[in-house]
């Protein structure tokens, strides 16, 4: 498959909807990581970074599947992998230890707070990237 095709494959149906909820995530924990890093970071400094980082990776990931390169493809590899662990660390911390998280992030009890969306959404990302890749080596 083509360079073109397999951008072209990545970026129809399910890719598009990963696109878009991935962007959704990047504006909303970017948003309001960055308000309460802004206006109440004495409150909980590590839960609000930990939102603000998990914007910024959905981003990244949101552009790497929209772009859909060998190049791009392996950035969003990277991220959505990066998220998975990071939502299962924090989820996990914010389980067992909770006074380590005063107040929750994206990745708080496994993304619990937004319908744990945030712990399929990585899955989802690293079977479509693998789905296209496997398409193209074919």
């Amino acid at each position: 498959m083509s360079e073109t095709s397999a951008a072209r494959t990545l970026r129809t149906g399910p890719g598009r909807v990963l696109v878009a909820v991935y962007a959704v995530f990047a504006l909303a924990a970017t948003a309001r990581g960055g308000f309460q890093l802004a206006t109440k970071f004495h409150e909980a400094p590590l839960a609000y970074t930990l939102s603000l980082i998990a914007g910024v990776i959905y981003l990244v990931a949101a552009i790497g599947l929209a772009r859909a390169g060998r190049t791009s493809r392996l950035v969003a590899l990277v991220s959505c992998t990066i998220e998975a662990v990071g939502v299962l660390v924090v989820g996990a911390a914010s389980v067992f230890w909770p006074a380590v998280f005063p107040d929750d992030t994206v990745w708080s009890n496994f993304g619990g707070g937004y319908l744990f969306i945030p712990l399929v959404l990585p899955a989802l990302g690293l079977w479509w990237i693998l789905r296209v890749h496997r398409m193209d080596r074919n």
